[in-house]
Parts: structure tokens; sequence; C-alpha cells
């Protein structure tokens, strides 16, 4: 089962879980997540239900390509990374 994992940054703001999926996209995973905790969705995404700007997914070490559809795959060792990115000058 892939692993989802938000980092602590996030956690200070809102639980994160830690969990286990039987998923193979990343929008399926993240979904799991939501269910657990609804209010984590609004951290992570946009009123679209796009990535937002300043969070990064990491998959298996590379950053997740699909901002929008989140529809990245995930094989059943991937371990997922949940960030908030830095910004600024």
């Amino acid at each position: 089962m892939a692993h989802l994992q938000f980092t602590a940054q996030l956690h200070r703001y809102v639980d994160t879980p830690v969990l286990d999926c039987d998923v193979t996209q990343l929008g399926q995973a993240l979904a799991q997540a939501f269910a657990l905790n609804p209010r984590l969705r609004d951290y992570i995404l946009d009123e679209q239900g796009h990535l937002r700007t300043h969070v990064a997914v990491f998959i298996d070490g590379q950053r997740a390509r699909d901002r929008q559809g989140l529809t990245d795959p995930l094989g059943p060792q991937s371990r997922v990374y949940v960030l908030q990115a830095l910004s600024g000058g």
C-alpha cells in the first residue's frame, strides 16, 4: 500500500493523518486523508481542487507533476510526502 505522510509544518495548523492507502493515484490518496480530516483539504487544495501554490508533493522522491488533476500514479510501495513549499527572496 502507498504510504501518505504530511510534514510537521502542516501538522501545526491542522491534524494530519499518516496512512497507508490501497490506491493507484495521488488524488485518491489525498481523498482518503480528507475523509479522515475534512479541514485538511483547504490547506492542500484550492477552490478548483488543484494543489495550492505553496504545497509540494513528492512521490518516491520525485515532485508530483499533475498539480491540477492529481493523477500521478502510485505503486503499492510508493512513499508520498506532502509539505508546504518555501517561498520568498
